[in-house]
């Protein structure tokens, strides 16, 4: 008999003691936080979202096994170019790998000493939360094209701007005359 798992309400221990696998493409219609991020809005819920799970049970000597999980999720998510100020299809993808453990404490205490992601181990885990939640933060701090589609304006002042900066006069130019004047005898 082959154990069916749902991405939405997902045994991690079982998945993992398994060692199954789930992938699918859904709509970005269906990761409303990931699709805020577009700037296509709604016209984005048709744009595919690719995601695989690999479930893996790591047995621990001396201790009851590990449960893991690997993720990996890509898509395309249209965002202002920060340099040319027009849309641009920025590629995201994802790959993680999560350690499950049975509480909160240990969770917070091997987080800090571990490079891998830990997270507490649920009776039914949302993936799909956390698929959304790791191409979120995928997500690049400033999008940029690799190329602009237009060529670029890369000046930081007009030339009216640097005339009239020289011919203005020095505000604090008569004060220091004025401290000049008082200083002769």
């Amino acid at each position: 008999m082959t154990k069916e798992f749902s991405v939405n309400r997902l045994d991690i221990k079982a998945f993992a003691q398994h060692e199954a696998a789930l992938d699918g493409e859904q709509p970005m219609g269906q990761f409303p936080r990931l699709m805020a991020e577009d700037l296509r809005g709604e016209a984005a819920a048709d744009q595919s979202v690719h995601w695989s799970l690999d479930g893996e049970w790591r047995e621990a000597t001396g201790g009851p096994g590990q449960a893991w999980l690997h993720l990996q999720a890509d898509t395309v998510v249209q965002m202002q170019c920060q340099r040319c100020l027009r849309p641009a299809d920025i590629a995201v993808q994802t790959e993680r790998s999560f350690r499950f453990v049975k509480d909160e404490a240990t969770a917070a205490a091997l987080d800090d000493e571990s490079e891998e992601d830990v997270l507490v181990l649920e009776p039914l885990f949302n993936a799909h939360e956390l698929i959304e939640d790791e191409l979120l933060m995928a997500l690049p701090m400033v999008p940029m094209h690799e190329e602009c589609p237009v060529e670029l304006k890369l000046e930081s002042a007009t030339q009216d701007f640097e005339a009239a900066n020289t011919e203005k006069a020095n505000p604090f130019a008569a004060l220091a005359s004025l401290r000049l004047d008082k200083t002769k005898p």
